[in-house]
């Protein structure tokens, strides 16, 4: 179940290029939907929490470290992807940005295995390597140059902060339910990039009607169902796999600007996507349940927005990160 709840995860970030390219072309600016997406997430989620009780309840008493490290990964987290991303898209194509960002797989695997959360088994490592090729050649194939140093290390920034990110959810997605972790996630994201709306002033809500539709599609699919999927993964699965189950998103979102947009799909393409589908299958080979804390590790266990072409990559380049 935890392999699946990832790969749910990063097919709903996957859209995230296809909802994004709509909602600019309504007349949304970046700093619009980053705001509009966080606030409408933490509305919706507030909204099931009062209905469903059930899915606040922890079983044990909540504790403010856990509550304060969830708002700090919205608040801090989040606000610093988005802005090494959205930085070193000034000085560089979308598409070499995004190779440097998918990078956190492997960030994320080595990390966890240094902090003793995970094992480097031989399975993982060959799912790592067959899903970090498979990105690679998906990205390569849409093509895209731009390669600038100081975009360079930008993005490196990116990749870290969204590294420490995974790896500092890990130590509290035991603790908080997942709605209630997505919900006071989103929370400290939209309080941030609130504060940010008020200083800089560039909130437009100008744009036609049509663009509340695709805000509203970001908002529900690739972040409420996106983060709660991926915490609920996390959850039994680990930071490592859910690392490397999430390259499945560059594959998702140039199979959609396919169908939706009409934008072929090559050969490299093709073959990085069945990569990255092999290191799925290899996770799920054998048992993939989370230990509990104190316990061994099973060896045998597995632990804004991909481009696919110059136009998806500049429509997914207003991602915000996860």
């Amino acid at each position: 179940m935890g392999p699946a709840l990832c790969l749910l995860s990063a097919a709903c970030f996957g859209a995230m290029a296809i909802f994004g390219k709509f909602a600019y072309a309504a007349g949304v600016t970046p700093a619009t939907a980053l705001l509009v997406r966080f606030t409408m997430a933490a509305a919706l989620l507030a909204v099931l929490l009062v209905l469903r009780p059930a899915l606040r309840r922890t079983g044990q008493a909540l504790r403010r470290r856990a509550v304060l490290i969830a708002l700090g990964l919205g608040a801090v987290g989040y606000a610093a992807q988005a802005g090494f991303y959205f930085a070193a898209l000034e000085v560089m194509d979308a598409a070499p940005l995004s190779l440097i960002l998918y990078t956190y797989s492997v960030l994320v695997t080595v990390g966890a295995v240094l902090l003793g959360r995970d094992r480097l088994t031989s399975r993982r490592t060959a799912a790592l390597v067959a899903a970090s090729g498979g990105t690679l050649l998906v990205l390569l194939g849409a093509g895209g140059g731009g390669f600038r140093p100081l975009g360079a290390l930008l993005g490196l920034g990116s990749a870290i902060t969204y590294t420490v990110y995974i790896l500092v959810a890990d130590t509290v997605v035991d603790e908080l339910p997942p709605v209630l972790l997505t919900t006071l996630v989103m929370t400290g994201a939209a309080g941030t990039f609130g504060v940010r709306a008020l200083l800089t002033g560039d909130l437009g809500l100008g744009f036609r009607p049509v663009g509340w539709w695709w805000l509203g599609c970001i908002a529900v699919v690739s972040t409420v169902m996106a983060v709660l999927a991926f915490f609920a993964g996390l959850r039994r699965t680990g930071p490592s796999t859910a690392a490397i189950l999430s390259t499945f998103e560059p594959v998702v979102t140039a199979g959609l600007a396919a169908l939706v947009l009409g934008e072929s799909l090559t050969s490299v393409q093709l073959a990085g996507g069945g990569l990255v589908l092999a290191s799925a299958v290899v996770l799920q080979m054998g048992r993939t349940t989370r230990p509990t804390p104190g316990t061994v590790v099973d060896p045998g266990r597995t632990s804004t927005t991909t481009p696919v072409s110059s136009s998806v990559s500049r429509s997914s380049s207003q991602r915000s990160g996860r």
